[in-house]
């Protein structure tokens, strides 16, 4: 925030404008994104309460982790997209639809463009 400041004077100026902070004892802060995870190991958590809502400030050593996309792809998936585009070769539909993370509207796409 302001460098040099003692931090009691700082929450208690904050206390003043009506923010309240409190510090939370996290262990791990995860992030879940559609394609990757955004892991925050030891992290230092502040809940922010101003206003009426809530915010979170998050600090500490970062790393992102890959998601794991376990997709159902059935035989139906398979058939729908060979008869949408086309294609005879089973393994070409069903890499379409792993490549698409089982979106068959995708996959079709994928093949026909």
């Amino acid at each position: 925030m302001m460098p040099n400041m003692d931090p009691r004077a700082m929450k208690n100026m904050l206390s003043k404008m009506g923010i309240k902070t409190t510090e939370i004892d996290a262990l791990r802060v995860v992030i879940e994104c559609a394609d990757k995870n955004i892991v925050v190991e030891s992290p230092q958590v502040t809940e922010i309460a101003a206003q009426g809502s809530i915010s979170y400030q998050i600090a500490g050593s970062v790393k992102e982790e890959p998601k794991d996309m376990d997709v159902d792809i059935t035989d139906d998936d398979i058939d729908t997209v060979m008869q949408q585009t086309g294609v005879t070769d089973r393994e070409k539909a069903r890499e379409a639809l792993e490549k698409s993370n089982g979106d068959i509207a995708a996959a079709i796409m994928l093949l026909k463009g």
